[in-house]
């Protein structure tokens, strides 16, 4: 059998990045992976296409809502669906072989299959088994669906199914209202299909700033996005081309239904561990289906680790990143460290929608005492030039010592701006602190300073 010091059983953002790591420190490393390309679901089927459409379908968008306001005279673009397609998949494409150039670089055995742990201290991959000191699960996730509902990923289809429809649908129905629905959903209301998010709950985006909750569900009606809230999904019929969605409304129990032509189920995901053989091997799972770990991402196994999607807490790439670095430092006999309080959560829409830390709503659950600076983007000369004035920057901090709390930004560039507030976090920075940075001007970042200073004496240009 051959000898590892690492075996890596996933190659995800989680997988791939811990077998860098435990490479760069030294470590004989193996990564064992089932898909032909490397970068697991992120790279392949998650978040790296649907930026790819989203940002085709934004530009579409430009096109057709203000290019005429900047003296660009034309006729708006068609879309050649198969062509975004192709240029959804060269993305793909170069983002995976990417990953594959990096194993080679870093010396890191891809053993190309489906893995499982016959017992601690070996991984089998197809008929042959290796040996190894460690192992790290890294096994990701995959779509959870409602009960009773059948996908096909024709008509009724998860995230995956979305991402390579053969056209555009006139109609789709979106069933939640989470990142995931959100973003897909956006993409297929731009290339002009009428679209209907149903949601179980009273507000989307559950778990986020309740102010930008409200404010985002706005945007994306006034995008054109339809929404039922508070609507308990009960069947979804389908034929050979069309879907019909039943749903109860939860206020009154009167039961709806709508015509789709295709139903997009985006009702959050699971941890995939199947096969690994962990039952076998008396791995303690939690109530959720998630595998237990201790603070040092051990399970109860000696020689076992387990991060990523597979483990508690968001399911979000860069998560999964951070552990994958810490745990393959850990095995180095190095201090591996994740800070969970400063882990950014980011919605590629248009706007964007960002957040990190507390929200109001958790800090008066907690009966902390904190201030709120908030600054709208109306404010920002760059925004408003860009016609991207839609949204606001708020920043929490605490009422005594200005320590920052938490962020939450709706608008241009959330996705980056909130790194900035994460780096302070990390510091242990004041609001204060952040307000006498200078920033450049005229940039997006500005709006953020002015949210620092309303946590003191008032913006500037409120």
């Amino acid at each position: 059998m051959s000898q590892y010091d690492v075996i890596v059983i996933g190659g995800g953002p989680g997988g791939y990045v811990a077998a860098i790591r435990c490479a760069q420190l030294g470590l004989k490393t193996a990564c064992v992976e089932g898909r032909e390309t490397l970068g697991g679901t992120c790279l392949n089927v998650g978040c790296i296409p649907s930026k790819a459409l989203l940002h085709a379908s934004h530009q579409l968008h430009e096109a057709e809502h203000n290019f005429e306001k900047m003296g660009l005279i034309g006729k708006p673009p068609s879309v050649d669906w198969g062509k975004m397609q192709a240029y959804k998949d060269d993305v793909i494409d170069g983002n995976t072989k990417g990953i594959e150039f990096l194993f080679k670089k870093n010396k890191i055995d891809w053993l190309k299959g489906w893995g499982s742990i016959p017992e601690a201290g070996q991984v089998s991959v197809g008929d042959t088994t290796y040996s190894t000191k460690n192992i790290i699960i890294a096994s990701g996730s995959v779509p959870s669906a409602l009960p009773g509902i059948e996908i096909d990923e024709k008509i009724v289809v998860t995230s995956t199914g979305a991402l390579s429809l053969p056209k555009t649908p006139k109609k789709m129905v979106v069933i939640g209202a989470g990142v995931i629905g959100l973003e897909l959903g956006s993409v297929y209301a731009r290339l002009g299909a009428e679209v209907t998010v149903v949601e179980y709950l009273d507000v989307i985006t559950p778990g986020m700033d309740g102010e930008v909750q409200k404010t985002f569900q706005r945007i994306l009606k006034k995008q054109g996005m339809k929404f039922v809230m508070g609507a308990a999904v009960q069947k979804v019929d389908k034929t050979k081309t069309k879907a019909k969605v039943t749903y109860a409304l939860r206020k009154d129990d009167s039961e709806h239904s709508i015509d789709a032509d295709v139903v997009l189920v985006a009702t959050g995901r699971k941890p995939y561990t199947d096969g690994l053989g962990l039952e076998a091997l008396g791995v303690t799972m939690t109530e959720r289906g998630q595998i237990a770990t201790n603070a040092q991402w051990q399970t109860n196994i000696p020689g076992i680790y387990a991060i990523g999607d597979a483990i508690a807490g968001p399911m979000l790439a860069h998560k999964a990143e951070d552990e994958g670095m810490a745990a393959a430092e850990v095995i180095a006999g190095k201090h591996g460290h994740v800070n969970y309080d400063v882990i950014p959560g980011v919605i590629y829409t248009n706007p964007e929608v960002a957040n990190v830390g507390k929200t109001e709503e958790t800090l008066k659950a907690e009966g902390r005492a904190y201030k709120v600076g908030k600054f709208n983007f109306m404010g920002n000369g760059r925004a408003k030039a860009n016609f991207a004035a839609d949204g606001f920057v708020k920043l929490l901090a605490d009422a005594e010592t200005d320590r920052i709390l938490g962020a939450h930004i709706i608008g241009p560039a959330a996705g980056d701006l909130i790194h900035e507030i994460c780096v302070a976090m990390e510091f242990g920075a004041s609001a204060e602190d952040l307000a006498l940075t200078c920033h450049a001007h005229p940039t997006y970042s500005e709006a953020v300073r002015e949210a620092a200073l309303a946590c003191g004496d008032g913006a500037i240009h409120a």
